[in-house]
């Protein structure tokens, strides 16, 4: 089959690429290349192919290693209130029109055209390359986040896309004081004395929940109550 000759092809790379990188320095003691992984493990071929091909691509620096970790916003972005990571959530989800979970190219320029700026095409991948630490080409909501960050606290250049885009976005970050900071490590110091706020607005939201609860059933019992009356 075409597909298992594309996954032999892609072992072959790999076994070389692998006696490339342990080939011995002049003097050295030579080093073992580790053995090819057994085929036939239960995986499809169209997986293994996959894993292969990315595998290569991390090898030889075309692709950088996925993050395996759990992104909270609220505990990594400190700096901001919960208001304001929503805020820059709903504006991230409005401008991802693919519902993927990341804004592509196209998305960015249609969200700076929106927003009044208009960028360049090598303008719009500067941009993303700025923030883009997986180097996939488009940007995660993480990315978009730091984004705001690094605005806060004073990192990006101010004729840059990426300026214009947090100054024109309806998401002010500087009502927490942080925009104008020296570095970010000022703005983190400024965002502790935040925390009594920060939940503050954790306890209204659960209160809120509660008051809707409690209305909910109100109504349920009022409605069993009418519909007895006419049962009767």
């Amino acid at each position: 089959m075409a597909s298992d000759e594309l996954v032999r092809k892609l072992q072959s790379r790999m076994d070389a690429s692998q006696q490339d990188e342990t080939k011995p320095e002049p003097g050295s003691s030579p080093v073992r290349p580790k053995p090819p992984a057994p085929e036939g493990c239960g995986d499809s071929t169209s997986e293994l192919s996959a894993k292969l091909t990315r595998r290569l691509d991390i090898n030889e620096g075309n692709a950088a290693p996925r993050l395996n970790r759990v992104f909270n916003p609220y505990t990594e972005f400190k700096e901001f209130s919960r208001k304001q990571i929503k805020d820059m959530e709903a504006m991230f989800k409005r401008y991802d029109t693919g519902r993927d979970g990341f804004i592509d190219l196209m998305e960015l320029k249609l969200m700076m055209e929106k927003l009044g700026a208009p960028q360049t095409h090598l303008g719009l991948k500067n941009m993303i390359k700025e923030v883009d630490e997986d180097f996939d080409g488009k940007l995660s909501f993480r990315e978009f986040l730091l984004i705001f960050r690094r605005a806060a606290a004073g990192e990006l250049q101010e004729e840059s896309g990426l300026m214009a885009l947090a100054r024109l976005s309806e998401i002010n970050v500087s009502t927490e004081g942080v925009m104008g900071a020296k570095d970010f490590f000022e703005a983190k110091m400024q965002a502790v004395s935040q925390g009594s706020k920060f939940e503050a607005e954790i306890r209204e939201e659960k209160e809120e929940r509660k008051r809707q609860e409690v209305e909910k059933k109100q109504r349920q019992a009022a409605f069993k109550q009418l519909q007895s009356a006419f049962c009767s």
